[in-house]
C-alpha cells in the first residue's frame, strides 16, 4: 500500500469516541471528515444500529475502538464479552465491507496467554506471529473481534493504556499518595505502558497510509506496574517510597480473572516496516503527570 499524500482526507469513522483512546483520536483526525460517536450515541452490538450508521456516513475507514475492557466484568458476564467485543465487530465489518471502508480495530495483548513461555525460549515479548491463547474471557473476546475482520483491515494491539482522559492506573496512582502510607502494587506483572495520545497518532498514521495486517503498538521499555508506580509518584514529586511490592499471589481476594504475568509486546511489524516506535514509556508518563498534576 502507499501512504496517503501530504493533505489527503479520510472519511473516518471513529466508535468508542467517548473512551480514553476515543477522545484521543478525535482529535488526531480533527482535520479529517470525521464521524465519531460515543457509547452512548451508537451502541455497537445493535447490528441495524451499526449498519444505519455507517451506511449514512459511507466512510473511508472505520477506528473501531468500542470495547468492554472490565477484564473481571467480562469474567462474570461471558455473554455480554461476546456480543459487546466479538459480534459488534462482525457488525462493524460487515457494514464497513458494504460501504468499502477498511477497519482498524484496537486490540490487547490479553490475546496471548501472558505466560511468556515459547519452546527453548522464557520470556521474550511476543510478536504478532506469534500464536495467540488468551486465557481470560476478556482476551477470548477480544481474539473473537480479530478473528470477524478481513485481509483489508487492521489489528493494533495494545497494553496497558492510560491517559488524560477516564480511570487508569496513573490516575489510580496519583489518588493513592494522596489517601494512603503504604501502597501495595504487584511487581511480578511485565509489560509495557501505552500512552493514549501517542497510540492514537499512530493509529492515525496507519489508517491514512492504509497499512493492513497485525501490529503491535506500545511505548518502549517494559516494567512491572510496581515500578510503573513508582515512576509515576516520582514524576510528581511525591513519595515513590510509599508504593511497596508485592506478588500476584498475595493480593486479595483473588481476581476473578487471570492477569498475565508476561505481556510485553514486541512492536516489530511497526518497526520491520520503518515506521516510527512511540517513546519510552517514561518519557510519556512525564508529560502525562505534570498535566494531570497542573490541572
Amino acid at each position: 500500500m502507499v501512504a496517503a499524500p501530504e493533505g489527503f482526507s479520510v472519511r473516518v469513522f471513529v466508535t468508542g469516541a467517548g473512551g480514553q483512546l476515543g477522545r484521543e483520536l478525535v482529535e488526531v483526525f480533527a482535520d479529517h471528515d470525521l464521524v465519531a460517536l460515543s457509547r452512548e450515541q451508537l451502541d455497537v452490538a445493535d447490528r441495524d444500529a451499526v449498519f444505519d450508521a455507517l451506511l449514512g456516513a459511507k466512510p473511508d475507514a472505520v477506528v473501531h475502538a468500542a470495547a468492554w475492557t472490565d477484564v473481571d466484568g467480562c469474567e462474570a458476564d461471558t455473554d455480554r464479552a461476546w456480543r459487546v467485543n466479538s459480534l459488534a465487530t462482525r457488525h462493524v465489518a460487515g457494514a464497513a465491507r458494504l460501504v468499502g471502508a477498511s477497519v482498524c480495530y484496537i486490540s490487547t495483548d490479553y490475546v496471548f496467554s501472558g505466560d511468556g513461555v515459547f519452546p527453548g525460549d522464557t520470556g521474550r515479548p511476543y510478536t504478532e506471529w506469534d500464536q495467540t491463547g488468551p486465557r481470560s474471557m476478556y482476551g477470548r473476546s477480544k481474539l473473537g473481534g480479530e478473528l470477524e475482520l478481513g485481509a483489508e483491515d487492521t489489528v493494533v494491539r495494545t497494553s496497558w493504556l492510560c491517559g488524560r482522559h477516564g480511570a487508569n492506573f496513573v490516575k489510580t496512582m496519583l489518588r493513592l499518595a494522596g489517601e494512603r502510607d503504604d501502597i501495595a502494587v504487584v511487581a511480578d506483572q511485565h509489560g509495557c505502558p501505552t500512552f493514549a495520545d501517542d497510540l492514537a497518532a499512530t493509529v492515525r498514521l496507519l489508517v491514512t497510509s492504509r497499512l493492513p495486517g497485525t501490529f503491535h503498538v506500545t511505548n518502549q521499555v517494559p516494567t512491572t506496574w510496581y515500578q510503573f508506580a513508582k515512576d509515576t509518584l516520582s514524576a510528581a514529586g511525591l513519595d515513590a517510597d510509599k508504593v511497596r511490592p508485592v506478588g500476584t499471589a498475595d493480593l486479595g481476594p483473588p481476581r476473578p480473572a487471570p492477569r498475565p504475568v508476561w505481556s510485553v509486546l514486541d512492536n516489530a511489524a511497526l518497526r520491520l516496516s520503518g515506521l516510527p516506535l512511540l517513546a519510552d514509556h517514561r518519557e510519556s508518563l512525564q508529560r502525562l503527570v505534570k498535566e494531570l498534576v497542573d490541572r
